[in-house]
């Protein structure tokens, strides 16, 4: 036999040794991935996240995808030659803005659900108003009325556990409505979070355009791969964390707070992270973890 042959060989079947811990560990758990960034922009990265996620269902874990879609959004409110307005940083949704969203979301989501589909999976797309799956209020920022941007009160789960039960891959896009059936814009990362909480997923992952939590963000070398929630909370309080990371992390701790065991914030510009990050000792991003729980990397040794 070959010897190079051989010795490639012998590496897949290390990669695989690795990675059955993992798969014995969480096998029919559920995991929401928030997928988003760049990852949702790139078609072949978009590709190797929903292999990832594909590959995740068929070695027996139960993922739910929860998906944003906030550069499309832009795009299309440009092309329909409408102007954007911001407050306090945040866009300003009014009526024709969330028509455009809703549609662009609902778009992504059947893109998402079709390749999936090529894969050999059967999945299903849904938005928050399935079912009055996301009931929200009326964000605002800084007191300020930002339009049709919803804060998730209530996350009814009976059809995501529907799915799953019945062997389909939820697909979700954030979009909810409030008491009146208003229909609201969501931050991806909020209902992520919510459906997380909601269904008891052992594992939440936020694919992002960063590469995890650094101690020092001016240093790569100060990437930390596991963080319990006590030394989350420290760098918050110590000043360490800012701008877009303060309410991923801040998003983090509420869903260990509320029961999920693990999260992940992944590099999704890097091909198959989720892969990479569950299956394997030490990771490529960071996991936070729930007090007590077993970390799988030393950084000491």
């Amino acid at each position: 036999m070959d010897s190079e042959f051989l010795d490639e060989a012998k590496k897949k079947a290390e990669v695989l040794i690795e990675a059955l811990p993992y798969i014995q560990r969480f096998n029919r758990k559920i995991i929401v991935v928030k997928y988003g960034g760049s990852a949702m922009v790139d078609e072949e990265l978009k590709r190797k996240v929903i292999e990832d996620v594909v590959l995740l269902k068929l070695v027996g874990f139960k993922p739910i995808i929860v998906h944003g879609g906030g550069k499309e959004i832009t795009k299309w409110v440009e092309k329909c030659g409408m102007e954007t307005h911001f407050v306090n940083g945040l866009r300003y949704t009014d009526a024709p803005t969330m028509e455009i969203a809703e549609m662009v979301l609902n778009k992504v989501n059947k893109e998402l659900v079709n390749i999936v589909s090529q894969l050999g999976v059967k999945a299903v797309g849904i938005s928050g108003k399935d079912g009055a799956m996301l009931k929200v209020t009326k964000k605002l920022s800084k007191g300020e009325d930002i339009g049709y941007v919803g804060e998730i009160k209530e996350v009814d789960s009976k059809v995501i556990m529907n799915l799953l039960e019945n062997d389909f891959l939820p697909v979700i896009c954030p979009v909810g409505i409030d008491d009146e059936f208003n229909t609201y814009n969501i931050n991806a990362d909020d209902a992520a979070c919510a459906i997380a909480r909601a269904v008891h997923a052992e594992k939440l992952a936020f694919l992002t355009d960063i590469e995890g939590v650094y101690k020092d963000p001016s240093d790569k070398d100060t990437l930390i791969s596991e963080l319990s929630i006590d030394e989350a909370h420290k760098l918050i309080e110590d000043g360490y964390i800012g701008g877009g990371m303060l309410p991923k992390l801040n998003n983090c701790i509420d869903a260990i707070d509320n029961g999920v065991s693990r999260v992940h914030i992944l590099d999704g510009r890097i091909s198959h992270c989720l892969l990479l990050e569950i299956f394997t000792n030490r990771g490529i991003g960071t996991a936070i973890l729930n007090k007590g729980a077993e970390r799988y990397y030393d950084e000491n040794k």
